[in-house]
């Protein structure tokens, strides 16, 4: 196949595939070129010696930062032949990276160095305009700073992709701050209890279920306190998870203690598509999610914080049944942390997210795909399932790329606000416009006359013969038609008083 650098390593330890069309190859071309969907194509005079070291400085060097590769391919690289790579280069900038992360992962120096003898200045591991960074770790014997999102514990990594960039540069939150200006708080607070409701119905509508009006209150509560200044714990996620669920037997009193997994059509084994990590894997993980969660970097975009909190969590999975609910829930934690946010602002993101499933589904098994090859399950029937872990199989856990994850949610939450919200606002000046226009007119039920407005604008201005029908008992015919023209000249911007001149009741 000619694959080089990252792809290399990852055919060569057998690992899964996790870098999807992010491949560098050789290729008949004079220079190295970059391609739209993020491969490499590399001259053959530029490919690396078939070595584990050589192709991680390769990849270093042109590919950024793989750390679940990485980290594998530095658990097989012989220390010597690291060794006598940094003894005859020690001011290489890629050697650093990798002594400082052998040093790292083994907790000790590379046997036979006791002085790498750097004399250049310090490094990033990430380079920040590649990468979205954290507060940098400083390693005075590599001269190299760590400044990943979390440690070598837990590190998920998020690239500044063009398509990320470009909605950055919306500045979607500081929309939604001059739009809440914009409309007024008595237009705000009705926006806003709609879009409450909408993101419950939306956030279960995920996972096809129609809410009852007890697990509808119930959600929309833990919605309405999510701006309140609550760091993650593991006790306050336990009580999150225990008012987002209504059945007692599922509600959790910590993390899970068992396997989990999930589960589509078909039995057994072959109907598991993805197994979240053991769990006590899990429980680590979630250590690191909660520090980065309560602690985000000052210079971390908080969309996309929220993103890597969401949907790190929906992958950790640390609860039996929830984790879904909750990780959309986390999105409006995060942002009701940041402050960047008005109070009680919320963005019904989960309404985008049904309306955008396909999408969704990518973003998720952008990760969870490959992962599903790190375990394999047996079936021995009933409940009978067995998990057989791949070997370092916590290394692809720890050091998750959920960069499509970002750039999925922040195109959610600019249709949250552009598509749902805007649309929402209009609705309800339109709304209130028809009612005060019909009611200068005609006598009829507040009730009546609500329905009847939603009824037309949804059928797109015209109230369909079913629903007339309805109505006939009640209200007059020549009203219904008033009522029909009414939304239909508002839905057109024209304005309703130039309209035929009804009969008076």
């Amino acid at each position: 196949m000619g694959e080089i650098g990252y792809a290399w390593i990852q055919n060569a330890l057998g690992a899964p595939d996790f870098l999807g069309k992010q491949r560098a190859r050789r290729a008949s071309v004079n220079r190295i070129e970059r391609l739209e969907d993020g491969g490499i194509l590399v001259p053959h005079k530029l490919a690396p010696e078939p070595t584990l070291l050589q192709h991680a400085l390769f990849a270093l060097k042109h590919e950024g930062v793989r750390l679940d590769l990485l980290v594998s391919a530095l658990r097989r690289i012989p220390p010597a032949e690291l060794v006598a790579w940094v003894q005859a280069t020690p001011n290489s900038i890629y050697g650093r990276k990798l002594g400082h992360l052998w040093e790292a992962l083994h907790q000790r120096r590379l046997p036979g160095l006791s002085d790498p003898g750097v004399a250049s200045s310090y490094a990033p591991m990430f380079d920040p305009a590649q990468y979205f960074v954290g507060t940098p770790q400083r390693d005075a014997r590599w001269r190299i700073e760590f400044n990943g999102l979390g440690d070598l514990h837990f590190c998920p990594v998020v690239r500044k992709t063009p398509p990320l960039m470009a909605l950055i540069a919306k500045d979607i939150l500081g929309q939604a701050q001059a739009f809440a200006d914009s409309v007024g708080a008595a237009m705000l607070e009705r926006a806003l209890n709609w879009a409450y409701l909408s993101e419950t119905e939306g956030s279960f509508a995920i996972e096809g279920e129609a809410p009852s009006a007890d697990k509808t209150a119930r959600f929309a509560a833990l919605l309405r306190r999510a701006h309140e200044p609550h760091p993650l714990t593991e006790d306050r996620l336990v009580a999150l998870q225990n008012a987002a669920i209504a059945n007692p037997y599922d509600q959790a009193v910590q993390f899970r203690t068992e396997q989990n997994r999930l589960q589509r059509d078909g039995t057994g084994a072959t109907g598991i598509t993805y197994v979240p990590p053991a769990p006590e894997l899990a429980v680590e993980l979630m250590k690191g999610l909660m520090h980065l969660s309560n602690r985000p970097p000052e210079e971390l975009d908080a969309l996309v914080h929220a993103a890597v909190v969401s949907f790190a969590f929906v992958f950790i999975h640390p609860f039996m049944d929830g984790n879904g609910r909750l990780s959309r829930y986390l999105i409006h934690h995060c942002l009701g942390q940041s402050g960047r946010l008005p109070p009680q602002f919320l963005l019904p993101i989960s309404v985008a997210m049904k309306k955008h499933e396909a999408d969704y589904l990518h973003a998720l098994t952008t990760f969870s795909r490959p992962a599903r090859q790190l375990c394999q399950v047996s079936w021995g029937g009933d409940e009978h399932y067995g998990y057989e872990w791949a070997a370092e199989a916590d290394i692809w856990f720890r050091y998750m790329d959920l960069s499509e994850a970002a750039t999925f949610t922040l195109a959610m939450a600019e249709a949250a606000l552009d598509i749902h919200m805007r649309q929402e606002v209009e609705f309800l000046g339109l709304f209130d416009q028809v009612k005060h226009h019909i009611n200068e007119r005609h006598d009829l039920r507040g009730n009546d006359l609500a329905n009847l407005i939603v009824a037309i604008f949804q059928n797109d201005g015209t109230l369909s013969h079913k629903r007339r029908k309805r109505y006939t008992d009640r209200v007059q015919a020549h009203v219904l038609d008033a009522i029909e023209q009414a939304v239909k000249r508002a839905m057109q911007g024209w304005p309703l008083n130039e309209e035929d001149n009804e009969p008076e009741n």
